[in-house]
Protein backbone atom coordinates (compact mmCIF):
# COMPACT_ATOMS: atom_id res chain seq x y z
CA UNK A 1 0.00 0.00 0.00
CA UNK A 2 1.49 3.25 -1.10
CA UNK A 3 2.15 6.18 1.71
CA UNK A 4 -0.08 9.10 2.50
CA UNK A 5 1.20 12.31 4.04
CA UNK A 6 -0.79 15.73 4.26
CA UNK A 7 0.25 18.58 1.83
CA UNK A 8 1.94 20.27 4.83
CA UNK A 9 4.07 16.51 5.38
CA UNK A 10 4.49 16.12 1.60
CA UNK A 11 6.14 19.91 1.46
CA UNK A 12 8.31 19.15 4.88
CA UNK A 13 9.80 15.75 3.21
CA UNK A 14 10.12 16.55 -0.80
CA UNK A 15 13.17 15.42 -1.04
CA UNK A 16 12.55 12.23 0.55
CA UNK A 17 9.04 11.53 -1.52
CA UNK A 18 10.68 12.52 -4.49
CA UNK A 19 13.26 10.19 -3.94
CA UNK A 20 10.92 7.15 -3.16
CA UNK A 21 9.41 7.89 -6.29
CA UNK A 22 12.92 7.20 -7.96
CA UNK A 23 12.56 4.02 -6.25
CA UNK A 24 9.47 2.52 -7.59
CA UNK A 25 7.01 3.64 -4.58
CA UNK A 26 3.80 6.17 -4.87
CA UNK A 27 2.91 8.65 -2.11
CA UNK A 28 -0.40 9.57 -1.68
CA UNK A 29 -1.26 13.27 -0.63
CA UNK A 30 -4.09 14.43 1.36
CA UNK A 31 -5.94 17.49 1.79
CA UNK A 32 -7.92 17.26 5.06
CA UNK A 33 -7.92 13.28 5.19
CA UNK A 34 -8.85 13.22 1.61
CA UNK A 35 -6.87 12.04 -0.92
CA UNK A 36 -6.25 14.58 -3.61
CA UNK A 37 -3.05 13.56 -5.73
CA UNK A 38 -0.01 11.39 -5.82
CA UNK A 39 3.87 11.48 -6.77
CA UNK A 40 4.87 8.57 -8.61
CA UNK A 41 7.59 7.05 -10.20
CA UNK A 42 8.19 8.75 -13.63
CA UNK A 43 7.12 5.08 -15.52
CA UNK A 44 4.00 5.40 -14.22
CA UNK A 45 2.98 8.90 -15.44
CA UNK A 46 4.60 8.09 -19.09
CA UNK A 47 2.45 4.31 -18.58
CA UNK A 48 -0.82 6.62 -18.39
CA UNK A 49 0.00 8.94 -20.91
CA UNK A 50 0.92 6.36 -23.26
CA UNK A 51 -2.27 4.38 -23.07
CA UNK A 52 -4.22 7.93 -22.98
CA UNK A 53 -2.34 8.59 -25.93
CA UNK A 54 -3.47 5.30 -27.97
CA UNK A 55 -6.86 5.19 -26.50
CA UNK A 56 -7.35 8.88 -28.05
CA UNK A 57 -6.02 7.25 -31.45
CA UNK A 58 -8.32 3.91 -31.35
CA UNK A 59 -11.21 6.57 -30.73
CA UNK A 60 -10.29 8.87 -33.80
CA UNK A 61 -9.86 5.42 -35.83
CA UNK A 62 -13.12 4.62 -35.39
CA UNK A 63 -14.54 8.01 -36.70
CA UNK A 64 -12.36 8.10 -39.51
CA UNK A 65 -14.95 7.99 -42.23
CA UNK A 66 -17.29 10.14 -40.46
CA UNK A 67 -18.37 13.83 -42.55
CA UNK A 68 -16.67 16.41 -41.38
CA UNK A 69 -16.84 20.35 -41.63
CA UNK A 70 -14.55 23.04 -42.30
CA UNK A 71 -13.37 25.13 -39.31
CA UNK A 72 -14.94 28.48 -41.11
CA UNK A 73 -18.41 26.04 -40.99
CA UNK A 74 -18.12 25.12 -37.99
CA UNK A 75 -17.44 28.97 -36.56
CA UNK A 76 -20.36 29.76 -38.49
CA UNK A 77 -22.52 27.85 -37.14
CA UNK A 78 -21.31 28.46 -33.75
CA UNK A 79 -22.10 32.25 -33.92
CA UNK A 80 -24.11 32.63 -36.64
CA UNK A 81 -27.37 34.93 -35.86
CA UNK A 82 -30.73 33.26 -35.07
CA UNK A 83 -32.46 32.43 -38.63
CA UNK A 84 -34.32 35.80 -40.08
CA UNK A 85 -32.19 38.51 -38.29
CA UNK A 86 -29.48 40.83 -39.63
CA UNK A 87 -26.46 39.46 -40.13
CA UNK A 88 -27.58 35.98 -40.57
CA UNK A 89 -24.81 33.52 -42.67
CA UNK A 90 -27.52 31.64 -44.03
Amino acid sequence: MADSLSIREARAHLADVVTKAEAGEITVITRKGERVGAVVPIEILDAIEEAADELAAREAEQHRGDPTVSMAELLADLFDSPPGSAGSAA
